[in-house]
């Protein structure tokens, strides 16, 4: 007989709050707004900080990461891009997650695990409020001096089917943000050129759709009724899946563009969209084809 495989893992439990009362209000919206959070928010977040996703059914998740602190700021660094997408939103409409997490001793079977450690992480998961991160005593230990959090502890804890109580803290995060946080809108149309994402396999490209993005940025600037926000802040998005409205609320503009580039061969194709940030209404959107004999005509 096998013996059986465990380990030591940092386990993340997740579901969100009033997940059945969303749906009975709109399943369609609700699940595509799920879809959006892990596809957008998520699942990039376990994906950087190494965790693995072991578990998935409906709203809840369950994440294994090889390190407590990974796990932890994995939690936060998500809690507060999900602040931010829900902002704007009335409270019936948030989807705010709900996270706990637990180090302790896991039986691995296949694709997933079992054990104390998990089901603490769902006792945890369930301690915690909407939108916050509730952690076990083991973790607490792990992140001290390591991370620049505050936790406040509860207390122990009287679980269901945990023989002894569970010290558990709360995670304090702060996400400086309220419903109406917002930088105010010049008087005149305001703009960020997001950069352009490459869709070649060609790396070099990277250096092309970087110019040509200065060069729009540059020939904006040139107008003086338009508010044009600098290179180096509009280039602090680059790589990272953002909601528009959040550039807005935090650049302070009316209108982003955006778009990506595509090399075949002697030839490139550009598009790009204009878009209202403050309701994320596209506005306008086009796209070029041109040989690449010339890049500074292109």
């Amino acid at each position: 007989m096998q013996p059986e495989q465990r380990r030591l893992a940092a386990i993340l439990a997740a579901d969100v709050a009033g997940y059945s009362r969303l749906m009975s209000v709109d399943e369609g919206a609700t699940l595509a707004r799920l879809k959006q959070l892990r596809a957008e928010v998520i699942e990039p977040a376990i994906l950087r900080f190494r965790g693995n996703i072991v578990g998935s059914a409906g709203d809840s998740l369950l994440v294994e990461f090889a390190s407590a602190v990974n796990a932890v700021q994995c939690a936060v660094d998500v809690q507060k891009e999900l602040a931010v997408r829900n902002c704007d939103l009335t409270k019936d409409l948030r989807m705010d997650y709900r996270m706990g997490i637990n180090l302790g001793d896991v039986i691995a079977d296949g694709e997933t695990i079992f054990g104390d450690g998990v089901n603490i992480a769902a006792r945890l998961e369930k301690l915690a409020e909407p939108g916050g991160i509730c952690i076990g005593r083991s973790v607490h230990d792990q992140i001290k001096g390591k991370l620049a959090l505050s936790c406040k502890a509860i207390g122990p804890q009287h679980v269901h089917n945990i023989p002894e109580p569970i010290e558990a803290y709360r995670v304090q995060i702060e996400t400086g943000l309220t419903a109406n946080t917002r930088l105010a809108l010049p008087d005149k149309p305001s703009i960020a050129v997001l950069p352009f994402q490459n869709m070649s396999d060609d790396r070099d490209q990277e250096y092309f759709a970087d110019g040509m993005v200065e060069e729009i940025i540059t020939a904006l600037s040139r107008m003086r009724w338009l508010f044009v926000i600098a290179r180096n802040s509009s280039f602090t998005y680059k790589g990272r899946a953002v909601d528009v409205k959040q550039i807005s609320r935090e650049l302070g503009v009316r209108y982003v563009l955006e778009g990506s580039v595509r090399k075949a061969g002697n030839r490139v194709r550009v598009t790009a969209q204009l878009i209202d940030a403050v309701n994320g209404r596209h506005v306008w959107a086009d796209r070029w084809d041109r040989e690449l004999t010339d890049i500074f005509a292109v």
